[in-house]
């Protein structure tokens, strides 16, 4: 092999393990940019980078042919862009046909990066709530999956992503589900949504003639609260979290629910 073609593969592969690096800076707290839906955009973004990399460090040596090395340095550091707060402080900005020329179009592509990169965190988040979970069976997972984060999460970060507060919250919504399952007077059910912060909203209280839709709502918000914290778990990379699987209901001949109608005992925690 010509030693041109060499340096150029040389340079070429630096500068793509340089972009791949910096690329992991960038996204580190945000997500996995390799993940199912990123991985297209993240591989040309470092294909982009590591060619404009590899061309200016050629281009500089046919400048300089004096210092000779100094097209494999320029390589390597070329992709650090990846990681300055440049492009990233300007990618929420109204983008130009003159600012995407500029970047030769890196700056959208990012963009692109950053948008799948959120679909993958919101699919991650999603596997591990199931629709069809009940109060009871959603309470628990929110409590398996606190207590997973707290083994695993820094002080630092268990305050920063306030896992107990959510927990607190989803719990304080399931609660008033729980009474108006089990048939509670409406007196209950108004001394409950007074009893915590987020249950006082007036969307609640607007349903009080139909306490089924209350309960409905309470539902998906207390999902919607495990989702985000999910998320707390997806930013601090414990992405091997796993699903937490209900304990499957045994019933007598007695006491089995016609229709395949869901028992009133809740499940218990299971650890991973």
């Amino acid at each position: 092999m010509p030693s041109g073609m060499l340096r150029l593969s040389v340079t070429f592969g630096l500068a793509c393990a340089s972009a791949i690096f910096f690329l992991f800076l960038r996204c580190h707290g945000t997500g996995r940019p390799f993940a199912r839906h990123s991985r297209p955009w993240a591989l040309l973004v470092v294909a982009v980078t590591s060619l404009l990399s590899t061309g200016a460090a050629f281009a500089g040596l046919a400048l300089v042919s004096h210092l000779p090395g100094a097209f494999v340095g320029v390589g390597i550091v070329g992709p650090s862009g990846l990681w300055l707060s440049e492009i990233h402080s300007q990618r929420e900005e109204r983008r130009s046909l003159l600012r995407d020329l500029s970047t030769l179009w890196l700056s959208r592509l990012l963009a692109r990066l950053h948008e799948a990169m959120a679909e993958d965190r919101i699919a991650w988040c999603e596997k591990h709530v199931d629709e069809g979970w009940s109060a009871d069976e959603l309470s628990a997972a929110a409590r398996f999956y606190q207590e997973y984060l707290r083994e695993r999460m820094s002080p630092a970060e268990r305050r920063r992503s306030r896992i107990n507060a959510q927990v607190n919250a989803i719990e304080a919504r399931l609660s008033t589900v729980g009474l108006i399952e089990n048939g509670a007077a409406r007196t209950k059910v108004v001394a409950a949504l007074q009893g915590s912060r987020v249950t006082k909203e007036s969307r609640y209280s607007r349903n009080l003639d139909d306490l089924q839709r209350m309960a409905d709502i309470l539902h998906h918000d207390a999902e919607r609260d495990l989702i985000r914290l999910l998320g707390s778990a997806y930013g601090a990379g414990l992405y091997r979290l796993p699903v937490f699987t209900p304990p499957r209901r045994t019933y007598s001949g007695v006491d089995k629910p016609a229709n395949g109608a869901r028992a009133s005992a809740g499940p218990q925690m299971q650890r991973p």
